[in-house]
């Protein structure tokens, strides 16, 4: 098996997030130098002012029927949108759905690339390059296509794009910044496409639907608005206040209620592997309120037999059984975070505090902030805090003595995934070097494999192990990659539930990392046979990868759907699994071959 595709696949620019709406990514250090802006009253959002709802959050308590006017229209039958206390709206099932389901498959309103991945992704279907080659728009030279048909199908909105993008790029003080921001290009074509279909339509009443948190936005965000909103009119070369007009804007409030909406609303879009190359919108699958323990998961699982043109088709599963009258809810945030860390990220982004069962059930030890048992008695015990650095195993009841050392290493631990996250793509070196060393440390601190910072420690050391390899693969350098890769997915398990999409997705990972060919197996690099190991060689490691990439299937096809086998990832790991059955099968009638002629030669 090549190992071109897993490398590739690890381009991610930022450290995993699990299929969360885009805070990071609209941060000021996100946004290029706007200059002065030529439109007067954009000072960041107000204290005051309407909103389209209350701020979203979990809730159990399912109110009346909402009224959709006449939008939405992709929901299906089996839901609808109902008012939710202290949530407003959310989607409701009205009849069971069981995991592995597909709630709502829709294509969203809008997606944009990240720059990154410009060159590498079509802009119109999102879709890898073809192995004939992306078109690259002779005009602007920044945008990418799959071929006409993709070019041809973007041409109405990129006509106004590309002039803005070229706009943009004569003015930009340095090469470093002669391309816009995905917010920024994301936020362009929302106010582009709104003019072209018409600020009546039901495209546009949608986008205008969406919540908005202006009114009850963090101090922290009141920045990052401004500084976009004085980008946005610079990139759109808007002059004065009466050239909002055209896209529905009447005055700078109604920017800043946009801008609130697009970063309360925005997806992250990923590949069919869930790598992170772009944001998106899409307000019917916004409508979903969020938990931390989701029943439902965003994915794109593309298929080859869907037309291309319907790329990309953004996917809502249910990914446990949902019961008639059962709030659909998703995760806005990475949730291997600890609750601190999300209720965070949560306030930030949304204003609101889950009240979800994880966040408000006290759990006698939570995995994401979990350490061993010191007396090494197979028990966890929870980390220690500041406010309490008293700790016990749960099982044997040992105290933990090492408190203050645990509380550093998870401060220099969280520094340095901080850190080595920011070098990941300019100094990527640097950063392993960063992980390398930090890794060992949080290990020796007792952490379990699913505590934070670790997991995500371990999983960026993977992305940068792959990203390192040398042309020349050894035995050790893949050793190395399965071992980071099986702790990463043993962290995963303890913290997701079975069929979640990052989990079904890291199986996979090891599952093809066990059935990479072995450049030097032990006994032709020198290492002793039938010495217990991890990973395994020889027919051993060919079962192993065959065991966990049956398991990671049965996993993918609730997380990416059932009906579509999994989507393209379920299928590459289907056809990985055959060929491993044919390779342990060629491996068990040799052995069943030299046992008879080892027999035959004792007869004679």
């Amino acid at each position: 098996m090549s190992f071109a595709s897993l490398r590739s696949a690890r381009k991610s620019k930022e450290s995993r997030s699990f299929v969360n709406p885009l805070a990071a990514q609209i941060s000021p250090g996100t946004l290029t130098d706007p200059g002065s802006s030529p439109i007067e009253g954009i000072e960041g959002p107000s204290s005051t002012g309407d909103t389209t709802g209350s701020p979203k959050s979990p809730s159990y308590d399912v109110l009346e029927t909402v009224s959709t006017d006449g939008l939405y229209k992709c929901l299906p039958s089996y839901l609808e949108v109902r008012q939710v206390r202290d949530a407003g709206r959310g989607i409701i099932t009205k009849e069971r759905q069981k995991a592995g389901s597909t709630l709502i498959a829709t294509k969203p309103h809008v997606t944009v690339l990240s720059t990154t991945y410009l060159d590498s992704y079509c802009s119109a279907c999102c879709g890898p390059a073809p192995e004939t080659g992306l078109k690259r728009c002779t005009r602007c030279r920044v945008v990418w296509y799959c071929d006409s048909c993709c070019q041809n199908n973007d041409w109405p909105i990129h006509k106004d794009e590309c002039i803005a993008i070229q706009r943009w790029a004569s003015s930009a003080p340095s090469p470093d910044v002669a391309i816009p921001s995905d917010a920024i290009r994301c936020l362009g074509r929302i106010l582009l496409t709104q003019q072209h279909r018409g600020l009546d339509s039901i495209w546009s009443k949608e986008i205008n639907a969406m919540q908005s948190h202006r009114s009850s936005m963090q101090p922290s965000a009141v920045e990052s608005h401004t500084h976009m909103a004085h980008s946005l009119v610079r990139y759109l070369g808007i002059a004065n206040p009466a050239e909002l007009a055209p896209f529905g804007l009447n005055s700078a409030g109604n920017l800043v209620d946009l801008i609130s909406r697009f970063a309360t609303n925005t997806f992250t879009l990923t590949s069919f592997s869930l790598t992170p190359i772009g944001i998106c919108i899409c307000p019917s699958i916004a409508l979903a309120n969020h938990s931390c323990e989701p029943n439902a998961a965003i994915v794109f699982p593309r298929s080859s037999s869907l037309p291309q043109a319907q790329e990309p088709l953004m996917h809502l599963m249910a990914i446990r059984d949902i019961a008639p009258n059962e709030q659909v809810v998703a995760a806005y945030v990475d949730v291997t975070l600890p609750r601190e860390l999300r209720q965070k990220a949560l306030q930030e982004t949304y204003s609101f505090t889950c009240k979800c069962k994880l966040c408000t059930k006290r759990m006698a030890v939570d995995p994401r902030a979990a350490m061993w048992c010191p007396k090494l008695c197979g028990g966890i015990c929870p980390v220690p805090t500041e406010e309490d650095n008293l700790t016990r195993c749960t099982k044997c009841n040992t105290a933990v003595t090492s408190a203050d050392a645990v509380l550093d290493a998870l401060r220099v631990g969280q520094e340095a995934l901080d850190k080595a996250s920011s070098l990941q793509i300019k100094e990527p070196a640097k950063a392993k070097h960063i992980t390398t060393n930090m890794i060992p440390i949080l290990t020796s601190a007792n952490l379990t494999p699913s505590c934070h910072p670790l997991l995500a420690m371990t999983r960026l050391h993977q992305e940068l192990l792959i990203a390192d390899l040398p042309t020349s693969l050894t035995q050790q350098a893949l050793d190395d990659i399965i071992r980071t890769t099986a702790k990463y997915s043993a962290g995963l398990s303890s913290i997701l539930p079975e069929g979640h999409p990052v989990r079904g997705v890291a199986l996979a990972e090891l599952g093809k990392l066990l059935a990479v060919d072995e450049p030097s197996p032990p006994e032709i690099a020198g290492m002793p046979r039938g010495q217990a190991r991890f990973p395994p060689s020889g027919p051993a490691r060919l079962k192993l990868a065959y065991e966990t990439l049956l398991k990671a299937r049965e996993e993918l096809v609730i997380g990416f759907g059932a009906d579509g086998g999994g989507g393209i990832i379920g299928k590459e790991v289907r056809e990985t699994i055959v060929r491993l059955e044919k390779e342990l099968g060629v491996w068990t009638h040799r052995v069943k071959d030299a046992i008879e002629d080892a027999r035959a030669a004792k007869k004679s």
